[in-house]
């Protein structure tokens, strides 16, 4: 693959964009962050892109008279701006098979739990933190994976283990797995900057 050209999508404040640029920024991931796109007209993601210099754009479903005319605008914006892989960063729409299609094994999202525990519709932010308290468990953690047509079903890249505690609240478990978030979403991007991952059928192997 040539250099990672990236098309963020998020739907709220945008800390994991803030630390894939920075890391961008100070060298240790070598892509580009060509627009950032939000479905939320409010999203502080927008903000942050501006600050940087970087395009930012709300685009929405509701601005179209059909799916499949938010399809074409979004496929237009993204060869327009010259994007050549996409990053889920907290995005809280499901993309399309005809978005998936055209990107395949290019579109990266992170999940705050150990896929295929606690994913799936609904399971986003605090609900999966209290979902895995709720259940006793005293290992949770972070998946970067492929994304598909399924929610939290595409081939993961990375998985990172994060320790429950016995305080924990729902809020408390979410700081210290965002704080994984930020490291791994890097680390999975220069993978593929490096060309070291090799996509067979379902699974995702690491070259080193």
């Amino acid at each position: 693959m040539n250099k990672l050209k990236l098309a963020i999508l998020a739907s709220g404040r945008g800390s994991n964009f803030e630390a894939i640029l920075t890391n961008i920024q100070q060298k240790k991931l070598d892509a580009a962050v060509q627009i950032v796109i939000s479905n939320n007209s409010k999203a502080g993601v927008l903000e942050l892109a501006r600050k940087n210099d970087i395009p930012a754009m709300h685009l929405s479903h509701r601005q179209f008279d059909s799916p499949e005319q938010f399809d074409e605008k979004l496929l237009s914006v993204l060869k327009e701006c010259g994007a050549n892989f996409i990053v889920l960063a907290g995005y809280m729409k499901l993309l399309s098979a005809k978005i998936i299609g055209a990107y395949r094994n290019r579109i990266l999202n992170i999940h705050p739990a150990l896929l295929p525990s606690f994913g799936g519709k609904g399971m986003y932010g605090i609900h999966v933190h209290e979902a895995v308290l709720a259940y006793g468990c005293k290992v949770t953690g972070v998946t970067v994976h492929l994304v598909d047509e399924k929610f939290d079903h595409g081939a993961p890249i990375i998985q990172r283990c994060v320790p429950v505690l016995s305080d924990d609240t729902p809020q408390t478990l979410a700081q210290r797995v965002l704080g994984v978030e930020h490291q791994v979403f890097t680390e999975a991007l220069r993978l593929f900057a490096e060309n070291r991952i090799e996509i067979r059928g379902r699974s995702a192997f690491i070259h080193q």
